[in-house]
């Protein structure tokens, strides 16, 4: 294999991995990052939804215990039957318009400057939400994940549906739209996890099957070593990201990403760094 592709597989699953369940977009991060490395075209965008499968297993591995418990209680515990119910209405929106407009989004939005742009508008939206967490506590009345309602969980799923757009951020879009509508920063992050599963293995699957063409045995290595890098660093990611928020607002973040929006156009329009397309 050769030993650039290799190295170029192992960076972007540290960015993947360190990025997908942060609010930072790993998709923006991946389109960034791939521009850096010329890593670019239609066989490295199947990469990089394909080692967010990696990312996928971390979830997996961190909330075994509760996806167990809700597996084997789907037909004697109603509680097990409203959480899968509810991952499933918030999977919905997001999964049927990605069906319909994923090769329209992959040719228009897949560029440096919209990610950017989409980075300074996610940030902005969540220093907004943030002070509004902050003047008005009161509003948050969910404080677990088995006590959202499908209402509250359909919620979320439309708010999904803007990390459609490159440098949204799929884990910033849930997890701020689940503030907004009344989770608790804990619960709405756990519940950003869990819906994590359903929509990563879907894209990975589906993206993998319709590019087929593209791929081959030889290939495998490099969906290997990416997909390993990036569950290590996602697990890790997980983990902290959980102690965190515990303490911690997401405003940091915010300003991470304005100035990073920033930093991105101002290098592009300059030409001080040249983004491939």
């Amino acid at each position: 294999m050769d030993i650039v592709l290799a190295l170029k597989a192992l960076i972007l699953g540290l960015v993947e991995g360190f990025t997908e369940f942060l609010p930072i977009s790993s998709t923006g991060h991946l389109v960034l990052a791939g521009s850096l490395l010329n890593f670019t075209g239609d066989k490295a965008k199947v990469f990089e939804i394909a080692i967010q499968g990696g990312a996928m297993v971390a979830v997996i591995w961190e909330y075994h215990q509760k996806i167990c418990e809700v597996l084997s209680g789907m037909f004697r515990d109603a509680s097990a039957r409203r959480f899968a119910f509810n991952v499933a209405v918030a999977f919905v929106p997001a999964a049927g318009l990605g069906f319909l407009f994923n090769k329209k989004i992959k040719a228009v939005l897949f560029a440096p400057v919209p990610v950017a742009l989409a980075f300074i508008v996610g940030g902005l939206i969540i220093l907004w939400v943030e002070r509004n967490a902050r003047n008005n506590p009161v509003a948050v009345r969910v404080q677990s994940v088995d006590d959202m309602t499908a209402m509250d969980a359909l919620k979320v799923g439309i708010a999904q549906v803007f990390a459609l757009i490159p440098g949204t951020s799929r884990s910033g879009a849930t997890i701020i739209g689940g503030m907004m509508f009344g989770l608790s920063r804990k619960v709405a992050t756990e519940f950003s996890f869990y819906l994590a599963i359903p929509t990563l293995l879907a894209a990975t699957f589906y993206s993998l099957w319709k590019e087929r063409a593209l791929l081959s045995a030889a290939d495998l290595p490099l969906f290997g070593i990416g997909s390993l890098v990036a569950f290590i660093s996602a697990f890790a990611c997980i983990r902290w990201l959980l102690r965190y928020i515990s303490t911690h607002t997401f405003t940091v973040f915010a300003w991470y990403r304005i100035a990073f929006g920033i930093v991105v156009i101002a290098t592009y329009y300059t030409g001080m760094v040249t983004w491939a397309e």
